[in-house]
């Protein structure tokens, strides 16, 4: 299977593509899909990585991920538990090109801005859930209409961004294959050193070229998505009472404790032991 792009099973004259993700894990290859993807994840956690930003997910997390938007799904199977996930995915085209253009749908303008760089619904979720829970019971034309109520309460619901950056490129296959590679090695290897030399080998390139591309492509340098893949790492394991800040600081993959600290602060504000309090 390509890693990018990645195309959304549909059957013919269909606008409108429901999916569900049943298993261990959801599909953890780094890859970008023309349709924007409304999800609710039933069940899972793990981290998220869409656009130039590193995210975790868990139970009831609600995401709209936008178009063309490289992004992976990292299931956390330390805990042995089924993944579930159900999805909408569609363009704005997928009703005609002029449908979305309609005065009917003007405020939906806000939505499709918002999807851009994709985010997460803060409040409104019991609602949304519930619209979610239609979607397996219904037709298709009973799933357009959920659809719109979905859409309705998203514009009424608070969001946090998860992106800041728009790459409008889309990967070629051997870009998706590359930039697979190091997302891959960095999850798998966050708590260990990782040298320059190390991940420019992964990606198949010298250290320079190597910094410049992954510079073009999430707006920040490689050491800078590896810490903050360490501080995301880092907070589920605050939320661990058993572990000290010392264990967790080593078991994140920073040298020592002062470090720890301040690359925390720089990256969420506040340091390991304020997040534990507030937690």
């Amino acid at each position: 299977m390509k890693v990018l792009p990645f195309k959304i099973p549909k059957a013919k004259n269909i606008g409108l593509i429901y999916q569900e993700d049943k298993g261990l894990s959801f599909y953890d290859k780094l890859h970008q899909h023309e349709e924007i993807q409304i999800c609710y994840v039933v069940k899972g956690e793990g981290t998220l990585i869409v656009g130039d930003t590193v995210n975790d997910y868990s139970d009831a997390t609600i995401l709209v991920i936008g178009g063309n938007q490289p992004h992976v799904f990292k299931s956390d199977t330390s805990n042995i538990k089924n993944s579930f996930m159900m999805s909408l995915f569609f363009t704005k085209e997928s009703f005609g090109d002029t449908f979305f253009e309609l005065d009917d749908f003007k405020e939906l303008e806000m939505f499709f801005n918002n999807s851009r760089t994709s985010f997460k619904i803060i409040n409104n979720k019991e609602k949304l859930i519930n619209c979610f829970n239609e979607l397996p019971i219904g037709d298709d034309f009973d799933r357009f209409i959920t659809f719109l109520k979905i859409i309705k309460l998203i514009l009424k619901s608070d969001i946090e961004r998860l992106s800041t950056f728009l790459y409008t490129k889309k990967y070629t296959d051997n870009e998706g294959k590359r930039m697979g590679k190091v997302m891959d090695y960095t999850l798998n290897n966050y708590n260990k050193k990782i040298d320059l030399e190390e991940v420019s080998d992964v990606a198949n390139m010298t250290p320079n070229a190597f910094c410049r591309y992954f510079k073009q492509r999430t707006n920040k340098t490689y050491f800078t998505f590896l810490n903050e893949i360490r501080v995301e790492k880092a907070c589920k394991l605050l939320q661990n009472k058993e572990y000290l800040i010392t264990e967790i600081s080593e078991k994140s993959g920073f040298k020592n404790i002062s470090n720890f600290n301040r690359k925390f602060k720089e990256i969420k504000g506040y340091t390991p032991s304020d997040y534990r309090a507030n937690y």
